[in-house]
């Protein structure tokens, strides 16, 4: 993991979606057009929190989230997703 410039405010969360599946349990390759976009990953940074709600994820965290849950953002070539605390379902 590289150190990123990149500090979420308040309750946002940055990750890193886990690569997704390229094939299914039996052997088949899945093909670029129809993999599913990846439904975890791993916490790189968090926010302060809200005022009175303080942040319970923490960096590091493998995490579950909805499937279109954050926005997508690229820094230096590489994918991320910026989400409020919220959108994240667990902590695995």
């Amino acid at each position: 993991m590289s150190k990123l410039n990149i500090k979420p405010l308040a309750d946002r969360v940055l990750v890193e979606p886990a690569p997704a599946e390229a094939k299914t349990a039996g052997g088949i390759i899945i093909p670029d057009t129809a993999k599913e976009k990846p439904q975890k990953g791993v916490v790189i940074a968090i926010g302060t929190g809200k005022k009175d709600e303080p942040m319970t994820v923490k960096v590091g965290d493998n995490v579950l989230y909805g499937k279109y849950a954050g926005t997508e953002i690229t820094v230096e070539g590489k994918d991320y997703l910026i989400m409020k605390e919220s959108d994240i379902y667990a902590v695995v």
